[in-house]
């Protein structure tokens, strides 16, 4: 007889570890992909607990049968993720965890959920140190796990049509590549948290600056479509560091890189702008330029004969990651192993020296209080040009990379 009172399979549970600033987005899109049965979000990981979302382990897991608790009821929180892995209730093992911590965590959480058996979504940066990017990529290998890297534009329609537009020549031969990003963040932002802004803290690298946190994407991004990916798919990195901020990291930076095939990269990028305008690639070609708007999922092709504007969607990395586990093969969309090029820019901003100040006659500050923040003095512009020429803000001449 057939079993017709089986239970069909439960979906995958999912823990979130960190909840706060951004990890409170990676909750959010938990719960919507468990209203699809999409997955069962099983656990809070933070040391503070959310009030509204979650309860002590102690006192609500007995309340869920087998994860059917409905979206919004309160989740069972754990303190840490070494509290979570080593509790007795298998209600709360998670099949996958999402980690949104800070940066010096990430290789030992990544590690301790991989060992245990557990596949991961970590957040970007990968890791503080291209060695630690090593270490992790070790640890996946040997333990046969998934780790996807929170690149999300590895999941873009839109970046994917780019690299196709590159292979079928549309733009003709690939001459450079660039990106732009000027963004604006006030003093609150820089303090969000303990280590925002530091190169270290408590002697261990942080490296959060304007390269490797809030524009890392237009990096990653960028490399990826000129075709670096790997640690060995870089031949060289620049790196020019400023700060118009009172702060230990750079938030105003160029970087020139070099690639295996010889392709050379200009990103200039600024968290000092005027306004925030979208981050924007750039690929250059000896018949024309294909403009990538990342953060919307927008492509422009320009040649000669035409000028095309496209709209592309773009997949969750969470839901590739499930996909990934149930077809045993399948590529994660952004593997550990893919984000080695990135991690050598990161390494050389880590291992520059210190950012330089920019002196206040080339700084205007405007707001008050959490809300005030610097305007470089036309610091788009110089952007542009680094993205354009690939070259830094100094070989360029911009006068307060001088000061």
């Amino acid at each position: 007889m057939s079993g017709s009172g089986a239970r069909p399979p439960l979906p995958p549970a999912v823990a979130i570890v960190g909840i706060h600033g951004h990890g409170a987005s990676h909750v959010r899109r938990a719960r919507a992909l468990e209203e699809r049965g999409v997955l069962r979000l099983c656990a809070l990981v933070d040391p503070r607990p959310d009030e509204s979302s979650a309860v002590p382990a102690t006192g609500g897991v007995g309340a869920l049968r087998h994860g059917e608790h409905a979206t919004g009821d309160a989740i069972p929180w754990f303190p840490t993720l070494g509290d979570l892995l080593s509790a007795p209730e298998p209600e709360v093992r998670p099949d996958v965890v999402v980690l949104s911590t800070p940066i010096p965590t990430h290789l030992a959480l990544a590690s301790a959920a991989m060992r245990a058996g557990v596949d991961v979504l970590l957040e970007k940066p990968t890791t503080a140190s291209l060695a630690e990017h090593a270490e992790l990529v070790a640890v996946a290998q040997e333990t046969g796990r998934l780790c996807q890297v929170g690149f999300q534009t590895f999941a873009s329609h839109a970046v994917a049509a780019v690299e196709q537009a590159v292979r079928e020549g549309q733009i003709g031969e690939v001459t450079g590549v660039g990106a732009v990003g000027t963004w604006v963040r006030t003093t609150g932002y820089w303090q969000r948290a303990p280590w925002a802004g530091k190169r270290r803290t408590g002697g261990r690298d942080v490296v959060d600056g304007v390269v490797t946190n809030p524009l890392a994407h237009a990096v990653a991004t960028a490399l990826r479509i000129a075709g670096a990916t790997t640690t060995a798919d870089v031949s060289d990195v620049d790196v020019d560091l400023f700060h118009a901020n009172p702060i230990e990291a750079d938030d105003t930076s160029s970087v020139r890189v070099t690639t295996r095939s010889g392709l050379r990269c200009g990103f200039g990028l600024t968290l000092c702008a005027p306004e925030r305008t979208p981050a924007t690639i750039v690929v250059h070609g000896t018949e024309g330029r294909i403009e990538l708007a990342y953060e919307t999922d927008r492509v422009r092709v320009v040649t000669g004969s035409v000028d095309l504007d496209k709209q592309y969607g773009r997949d969750e990395l969470l839901e590739d990651l499930l996909a990934a586990r149930r077809e045993p093969g399948r590529r994660l969309a952004c593997d550990v192993r893919d984000t080695g090029a990135f991690m050598r820019v990161m390494e050389a901003v880590r291992t520059a020296p210190e950012p330089r100040q920019i002196a206040a006659e080339h700084i205007t500050w405007h707001g008050e209080g959490a809300d005030r923040h610097p305007v470089v003095t036309d610091v788009a512009r110089w952007c542009e040009r680094v993205a354009v020429q690939h070259r830094t803000f100094t070989e360029l001449g911009a006068p307060w990379a001088h000061a």
